[in-house]
């Protein structure tokens, strides 16, 4: 209950934060297009926006004073915003760090078993940012990956063709990591589901009985 209240709260920082950056950029700004950079509804834009005002984080505007005018409303920066803002980028900026330090703890650890019993072939699951820095991790072993699998194929990924994870099976692999940062209990049953074997599941971070198990 403890850690989806804290995924919770720092979701909503990382949302203050970008909205934040968003009217801070200093460009016409409807909350529309907030909404849409956003990735959530016109509603719940209004709140957000209404919630960091009230904090004194941004003043909302409206603009032009003419009675009989449409009104539109501006979005302003406060100091006491400019100030929120800089400690949410060093705090979002630590804590990214600190996922990428044991993510790179996590896989270097499973890498290191891989490596020690000459398992070379090795795929990725999922594309992005995880997956790059899966990708820098495998290259300190001297390893490259030889497939790529997502749910949304198509493209090409470090070089290589993004492929269907329905074929995920099909590979003589030594192992698929799964490149994600959230959480990986939903992938690893994806692959079983589909009949790749657990033993061969690695991923960036530990599952949470794994992780209850050594604490």
């Amino acid at each position: 209950m403890l850690n989806t209240f804290s995924r919770a709260m720092e979701k909503s920082r990382e949302r203050d934060l970008e909205i934040l950056t968003a009217v801070g950029e200093g460009r016409p700004l409807t909350q529309r297009a907030l909404a849409e950079r956003l990735g959530v509804a016109l509603g719940l834009t209004n709140l957000y926006l209404k919630r960091l005002a009230r904090k004194g984080l941004i003043k909302i505007i409206e603009f032009p004073s003419k009675p009989a005018a449409r009104k539109r409303l501006r979005y302003v920066l406060t100091p006491k915003g400019l100030l929120e803002k800089t400690r949410l980028t060093y705090d979002y900026m630590a804590y990214s760090l600190d996922i990428y330090r044991r993510t790179r703890a996590t896989l270097r650890e499973a890498l290191g078993h891989l490596d020690g019993h000459g398992l070379k072939r090795i795929a990725l699951y999922r594309t992005g940012e995880a997956a790059e820095l899966a990708y820098v991790t495998l290259k300190e072993f001297g390893l490259e990956p030889v497939a790529v699998f997502d749910q949304d194929e198509g493209g090409f990924f470090l070089g290589l063709p993004v492929r269907p994870i329905a074929e995920a099976t099909d590979e003589a692999l030594d192992a698929i990591i799964i490149a994600t940062f959230e959480r990986p209990e939903p992938h690893i049953a994806e692959l079983m589901r589909l009949g790749s074997p657990r033993e061969k599941l690695l991923t960036l971070r530990r599952p949470a009985g794994e992780e209850a198990g050594r604490s």
